[in-house]
């Protein structure tokens, strides 16, 4: 029984939370979340929340200042409400790519963002496929972090192809543990390119390293925004010989002409996850294939609530 779990949600994923609660057989939490005519935040909770478990659903995605604002006002006003535990479910937390110091000074606004929401009043953190894994020890409070492998897996098992006919490729270094990860739960091999960063959002691919030709060819990173690196990397499978080029991501940040360049390039189906809202951003693009993570997520708000262990999740 979930007679005192409550789920809410911000506006920069209302689709799944809603999908969410669907999954949990329970109806989202009625709050009104608006920006007033000089852009401040304002928030109203319309139903009570004293004593309750308390799920709170924000994709800190574009606009990421306003989306994490409207996240922190959330928190503040339910605790102020005495909600009796507040979760933060975060199935796309921005900032996270500014995880350490790479040059003399400039910040860490990854743990910046974690100070700030577990300052705000949040218990504990729920997220998926962080960009980098050590983030979960900027926060001082628990956090359940989740992948998509399960739903990335199980669309590619739907698929029907041969294990020997498939390789799961590493579009760079940072992706080949994720990526390591997906070949071993479907039995395939393991290839890498080599990519040599011009300057940021910019990249240049050198070569693949490992046996592609012949292969459907599956790229796998944890997001995708400008799409330099998945459609150059396309180009560079597609003249090693692979027979077709499927490209997945968690997150599809898709900025600036994203979708235009992968539109444009060998790969036969791009696939990303529902953590953040699309919109009318996708246009017609028949590449593009859309999974959701609702279950997932739901599941997991599910055993955190029963004090349950989510680790099965992981597959």
């Amino acid at each position: 029984m979930l007679d005192r779990l409550k789920l809410f949600s911000c506006n920069s994923n209302l689709e799944l939370a809603k999908n969410m609660a669907e999954y949990l057989c329970i109806p989202l939490g009625e709050a009104d979340v608006y920006n007033f005519s000089d852009g401040e935040t304002f928030i109203n909770i319309n139903e009570n929340v004293r004593g309750y478990d308390v799920f709170l659903v924000q994709s800190t995605s574009t606009p990421v200042n306003r989306n994490l604002m409207e996240l922190l006002i959330m928190v503040d006003a339910m605790k102020r409400a005495s909600a009796k535990r507040i979760t933060a479910v975060i199935p796309y937390y921005g900032y996270a790519r500014q995880d350490r110091k790479t040059a003399s000074r400039v910040p860490i606004t990854s743990k910046l963002v974690a100070d700030l929401i577990t300052t705000a009043g949040v218990d504990r953190v729920l997220a998926l496929d962080l960009h980098a894994g050590q983030i979960q020890g900027f926060f001082n409070i628990p956090v359940d972090h989740l992948y998509a492998t399960p739903v990335l897996v199980r669309y590619i098992k739907e698929k029907g192809y041969r294990p020997s006919d498939m390789v799961v490729i590493a579009p760079d270094a940072g992706a080949v543990e994720r990526a390591r990860a997906l070949a071993k739960h479907i039995g395939v091999t393991l290839a890498i390119i080599d990519k040599r960063r011009v300057e940021a959002n910019v990249a240049e691919i050198m070569n693949v390293i490992g046996d592609v030709k012949d292969k459907v060819a599956i790229m796998i990173d944890d997001m995708v925004d400008t799409a330099g690196t998945i459609t150059q990397g396309a180009v560079a499978l597609k003249n090693s010989g692979a027979s077709e080029i499927i490209a997945m991501a968690t997150h599809g940040v898709l900025s600036g002409d994203a979708v235009t360049k992968i539109n444009n390039s060998p790969i036969k189906e791009f696939v990303i996850t529902d953590t953040i809202y699309q919109g009318d951003k996708l246009g017609k693009s028949n590449k593009i294939k859309v999974l959701s993570v609702s279950n997932l997520l739901g599941e997991a708000v599910k055993r955190i609530y029963d004090e349950d262990s989510v680790s099965s999740l992981f597959i």
